[in-house]
């Protein structure tokens, strides 16, 4: 069976700093006509930094849209043009203040795509060395080293539950 979708027509209802909102008429699979409201978002990265074998870095910090301080894997938007290989590297030393040496990737996941393209790039970093943190203006953010066993009870606990940390931590770690 044919699932793909004909888009007819294409709107820009909202056009933000981060996101840009369209509203598009689509001819269903089956012949029917209706419509996609879709969140177009430049992409990010995520990187799962290893202090050691058994300790990674994570970033404590308020998300607003929740509002609730959340603790995830150092992780970033892309810049317009910007290469997820070189936005990993950037985002690490934004965030943690370490630069790594040796670097995985670990693919990709599309974080919601029932309404949104955005696409984060998933890495492991090893190998690292502290050379001083400078998080973006208006980033208030703290490093903190964790032990994988307390990784995982925190995230039994729901303590931590985001989304593209826990892909993260799976593919990095598991598989």
């Amino acid at each position: 069976m044919d699932f793909e979708e004909k888009t007819l027509s294409s709107k820009v209802v909202y056009a933000g700093r981060v996101i840009t909102i369209e509203k598009d008429d689509v001819e269903l699979a089956n012949g029917n006509f209706s419509f996609r409201e879709v969140a177009r978002h430049p992409g990010g990265v995520v990187i799962l930094a290893m202090k050691d074998k058994e300790t990674l870095l994570l970033v404590r910090q308020f998300r607003y849209p929740t509002k609730q301080v959340a603790l995830e894997l150092p992780a970033g938007k892309l810049e317009k043009g910007e290469i997820p290989d070189l936005a990993a590297k950037r985002e690490l030393e934004e965030e943690t203040g370490y630069r790594a040496e040796k670097w995985k990737s670990l693919g990709y996941i599309n974080t919601t795509p029932g309404f949104c393209d955005e696409k984060l790039y998933l890495y492991k970093a090893e190998k690292l060395t502290f050379v001083g943190e400078h998080p973006d203006d208006g980033e208030i953010i703290r490093a903190e080293e964790i032990k994988i066993p307390d990784l995982m009870q925190k995230i039994k606990s729901g303590e931590i539950n985001d989304a593209k940390t826990l892909c993260a931590i799976l593919r990095g770690l598991y598989l």
